[in-house]
Order: structure tokens, then C-alpha cells, then sequence
């Protein structure tokens, strides 16, 4: 079945967008757990493109079919699984990337959505938090996925939850989601 294109956010209210990301259906990847294990030779790099073999993959249906077997493992590796086996895929930063931010409402009554580059949806949370790292490059910041998954959020998102950080002139620096507050500082 081919997967659908992912939505466009600027079309959508937020209600829409919780609906869509409710309705969602993925794999039970947590609870496959087959003894067949190996190598995919399958890379995702920091900017969210998805390689096999070293070419990268072009088409966008694959990429989202393939990250709704995705799974990170507790030891923080990253894995494609089905029932039969269970593939090691290597990620060099996150295993997606926000590309698009949609906000609704102020102050503790805001919701922030996401699109990730995968077309995923999701919004920011008390179950999808919002985290920034410090890195020798600058800020990283980063919103939980799913089952330890993490997209890093892109650096013109970034600056848009900056300047709602500024104009909100909250102490620390941070946003509200879904009656959540997340401070945009770096943790220590």
C-alpha cells in the first residue's frame, strides 16, 4: 500500500493536526523481537536523508515506509525491525528532522506542532518533550518522537521558538506546549 504525502501544516488547525497524529498507526516495532539480526547498510545523516550502500534515497515513499520500522534500541543504537529480523541502521544525529512549526494559542494555552521530514506530525508535550543540547557548534535542540526517537528541529524552527520565547519573556527562556513548559537553554 503506498504511503500517503505527508500533509501541509499551513492548511490545518491544531485540532486537525492532534487528530491526524492520533490516527496514526505504526508498527509494534517495541514488542518484535525476532533472533534473525544484521546490517541494513542503511545510513540517516544529520540533515535527515536516508542512504543505502552509500546512495542516497530519493524517493520520499520509501524513506517514510522504512521509518515506521525504525526503533531505538536501550543502548541508544538505532534498528529497523519486523518480526522476522531486526537490522542495524546507523543515524548520525537524530533519526528525523522538524521542518515545519505550526502555533496556536499563548502562554500555557499554546500548542506547537511539528512536521517532520518524514511527514510524521506531532505535537509538543508532556509525551513529545522539547530539549536543547550543547554541543561544541552551538545548541542542538530536539523533540522526542517516539520510543526514545528523536527529531533534531531545525535551526529556522529554532529561531521561530526563540522569538516566541522572547516575546512570552519567560525566565528561563522557554515555550509552552499542550500545558507543558520547556526551557529553550541547554541542559547542564
Amino acid at each position: 500500500m503506498p504511503m500517503p504525502p505527508p500533509p501541509d501544516l499551513a492548511g490545518l488547525s491544531l485540532a486537525d493536526i492532534a487528530r491526524l497524529a492520533a490516527e496514526r498507526r505504526l508498527p509494534p516495532v517495541d514488542q518484535w523481537h525476532p533472533d534473525r539480526s544484521g546490517d541494513s547498510e542503511m545510513r540517516i545523516a544529520a540533515d535527515g536523508s536516508w542512504y543505502h550502500q552509500g546512495d542516497r534515497i530519493d524517493r520520499p515513499e520509501m524513506v517514510r515506509l522504512f521509518a515506521t520500522i525504525l526503533r531505538r534500541e536501550a543502548d541508544g543504537s538505532h534498528v529497523l525491525v519486523t518480526p522476522a529480523e531486526r537490522l542495524a541502521i546507523a543515524v548520525d544525529d537524530a533519526a528525523f528532522v522538524a521542518v515545519e512549526l505550526k502555533s496556536e494559542g499563548e502562554g500555557p494555552a499554546r500548542r506547537l506542532a511539528f512536521r517532520l521530514n518524514t511527514g510524521d506530525l506531532v505535537i509538543a508535550g508532556p509525551e513529545h518533550a522539547l530539549t536543547v543540547v550543547e554541543r561544541a557548534d552551538g545548541p542542538h535542540p530536539y523533540l522526542h518522537v517516539r520510543g526514545g526517537l528523536q527529531a533534531l528541529i531545525a535551526r529556522p524552527l529554532f529561531y521561530e521558538l526563540a522569538e516566541i520565547a522572547i516575546a512570552e519573556d519567560h525566565a528561563p527562556a522557554g515555550v509552552w506546549s499542550d500545558g507543558a513548559f520547556f526551557t529553550l537553554e541547554p541542559a547542564a
